[in-house]
């Protein structure tokens, strides 16, 4: 794709994640708020992950980004300026397109029906359980929040660059207290502490396999549970509700891939980097695992891990199902029923 053809397309395209952010990026609480806004920044300036921030330029820079909100909140999302116009959320034709150029973008729903749109250069193009991984470097246009992973439609997206800055997060976080537990355990074993621009890559590499393994369960998972499974979600309107879907969902897609690859592998860092991420609603309802974690970790036997997500592919389809099937039932009162059940913990824990 010549230049001017692809400063079209990223205009096109970061208009719209502008206008995605105008409608929702508000919505975060503050701290997450900052921290996104900061990463955001860093990437627009194209400054180095190490390299402090002046806190005038951010500010300065924030107050800007908030006036362009200001004036895109009722815009309409723009077509991509491919063939005569493409819809911003046709992933499969857009790819075609784009592919053949070193190109890859995706468009589509997050959480709390906040879209997400990115245009990257594209690093390779594989297949892994029948669906199509597309895995980015540079990133040409994104929005607020960049999730490094995602499925659309039997395309798993990769976002190294985003990978790496979310990663780079949260060493920077720790390294604030340093607290002992499973996030220094993989630290440690990337070798942060020699070297921590290598280990970030080392880290990187083995991480983004982390994130296909779990987007194909999520694959996988879509057949055991149907169609209507994605109606639903879209339907959640009550954060606490499609909170809890989500994170039977991603247990069942973590016991059918996830855990199965890593273990099989003896992949400890990325085994303990799991668990530096395993927290709120999703620790609280699969109290089991972290038993088994704790269990590894003390005596290095990996036999109630293996137990724990053996009974989680049946347990979690099971409980994916009762959510389904208290929706199609009542759609209208399932996200009351749902939201109690975060509170009780008990109907669907394991």
């Amino acid at each position: 794709m010549n230049r001017v053809k692809l400063e079209r397309l990223t205009t096109a395209v970061q208009a719209n994640c502008d206008i995605a952010d105008a409608r929702h990026a508000r919505e975060m609480t503050m701290c997450n708020y900052l921290l996104a806004m900061r990463e955001l920044y860093r990437w627009e300036a194209g400054l180095p992950l190490r390299q402090p921030l002046k806190q005038a330029e951010l500010s300065a820079w924030i107050a800007r980004r908030e006036a362009l909100w200001n004036e895109l909140e009722d815009a309409e999302f723009r077509p991509l300026p491919i063939g005569g116009g493409c819809d911003p959320f046709d992933n499969a034709a857009i790819n075609d397109a784009l592919a053949p150029q070193g190109l890859v973008y995706a468009g589509g729903l997050g959480r709390w029906g906040k879209p997400h749109f990115f245009l990257g250069e594209l690093a390779r193009q594989e297949t892994r359980h029948g669906l199509t991984v597309l895995v980015s470097e540079r990133e040409h246009a994104r929005d607020l929040f960049a999730p490094p992973a995602a499925l659309r439609e039997g395309l798993v997206f990769l976002r190294l660059d985003a990978l790496r800055r979310w990663l780079w997060e949260k060493t920077e976080i720790w390294g604030v207290r340093q607290a002992d537990g499973a996030l220094k355990a993989a630290l440690d074993g990337y070798g942060f502490a020699d070297d921590a621009e290598a280990a970030l890559e080392r880290m990187a590499a083995r991480e983004s396999e982390a994130l296909i393994l779990h987007e194909v369960g999520e694959g996988m998972a879509e057949p055991l549970l149907g169609a209507d499974w994605r109606a639903m979600l879209v339907s959640l309107s009550q954060r606490r509700a499609e909170l809890l879907a989500r994170a039977v969902r991603d247990h069942l897609a973590d016991c059918l891939s996830t855990l199965p690859a890593l273990l099989e592998r003896g992949a400890e860092p990325s085994i303990h980097f799991y668990f530096a991420n395993f927290d709120g609603l999703r620790r609280s309802l699969f109290p089991r695992l972290t038993a088994a974690y704790a269990t590894w970790r003390k005596t290095g036997d990996d036999a109630d891990l293996h137990m724990a997500y053996l009974d989680g592919q049946t347990h979690w389809r099971e409980a994916a199902l009762r959510l389904l099937a208290t929706w199609r039932k009542d759609p209208g009162k399932a996200e009351t029923t749902f939201s109690g059940w975060v509170d009780e913990h008990g109907p669907l824990m394991l």
